[in-house]
């Protein structure tokens, strides 16, 4: 079987075989749930994005180039990050998914640059575009090469089936200490990330052509990431605080960013007041034809 139940007492078994995930109770299911509507959420963001797009055609004047480089930069990142430091399994399966929607969402970047005529990008951006891009399509075929030959892989919680006798905080081994610093840096490029869409927004003094479904769902996102990760039971021997010490970067990739994200939401509260209202444009149609 996928998952040894015999190293998760009382566990739950169908979590065990979908997730290799042990699950004892309901702090561990709600872990689950809640990692589970994390997916949804970032499955869900980058569809209204694709269709506001589609709708106003200004996407390469709308986005920075250098959020969604940052982005996918912290994606890809976190992605190695939590294959390499060993974290949940939804956390690796989440990470998979934001790299292949931050390619998409860069590829039809450059479709509307080249359809609006935009000028070339530097040398440099063509470069990080290119390295990030080969980056994330080797490392999502490495990983899979790796699931396929190995199943417990993605574990994740490995030492659920340590002896209870083994008290204090879990070593971090060689490989943990590498994902853990490539982890740190990938949090520090999702924080870096949104000042550039902030500056370019204060600098179009709009919001037009971004989809501010696209933050809402991904600070739903980022919310329900931390608290799935947060409510997780450590494991036998580990304290609560060695535990969140071995999950830092990402709860602060995750829950830091949400800062940035509610500035990103009062620039379209504030840029929203510029421009003419439905109810506004239909009054002045209605007073042009009484003066006619």
């Amino acid at each position: 079987p996928f998952g040894n139940l015999s190293d998760c007492p009382n566990g739950s078994r169908w979590i065990m075989d979908v997730f290799n995930e042990c699950a004892q109770d309901g702090r561990d299911v709600a872990s689950i749930v809640l990692g589970l509507g994390s997916i949804g959420c970032f499955i869900a963001a980058a569809f209204p994005q694709f269709y506001q797009a589609c709708r106003t055609g200004i996407m390469d004047q709308a986005l920075s180039i250098y959020f969604l480089l940052g982005w996918l930069g912290g994606d890809l990142l976190n992605l190695i990050g939590s294959f390499l430091a060993d974290q949940l399994p939804l956390q690796v399966y989440t990470a998979i998914y934001y790299v292949l929607a931050d390619l998409g969402m860069l590829s039809l970047y450059c479709y509307y640059r080249v359809k609006n005529g935009g000028r070339a990008f530097p040398a440099p951006i063509n470069a990080a575009f290119v390295f990030l891009s080969v980056g994330s399509l080797s490392s999502l075929s490495l990983l899979g090469s790796a699931s396929t030959e190995d199943p417990g892989t993605f574990k994740g919680r490995a030492l659920l089936s340590a002896p209870g006798d083994q008290l204090g905080p879990k070593p971090f081994s060689r490989t943990e200490i590498i994902g853990f610093t490539i982890g740190s840096i990938s949090s520090v490029l999702y924080l870096c990330s949104r000042v550039p869409q902030i500056c370019t927004n204060y600098k179009r003094k709009s919001t037009s052509g971004v989809s501010y479904s696209l933050f809402a769902l991904v600070m739903l996102g980022n919310s329900l990431y931390g608290l799935s990760v947060l409510l997780k039971n450590p494991e036998p021997g580990q304290g609560q605080g060695d535990y969140i010490l071995h999950h830092v970067p990402w709860l602060v990739g995750s829950l830091g960013v949400l800062a940035l994200d509610v500035v990103i939401s009062f620039q379209f509260l504030v840029y929203r007041k510029g421009r003419p209202g439905s109810l506004e444009e239909r009054d002045a149609l209605l007073g042009e034809q009484d003066e006619s």
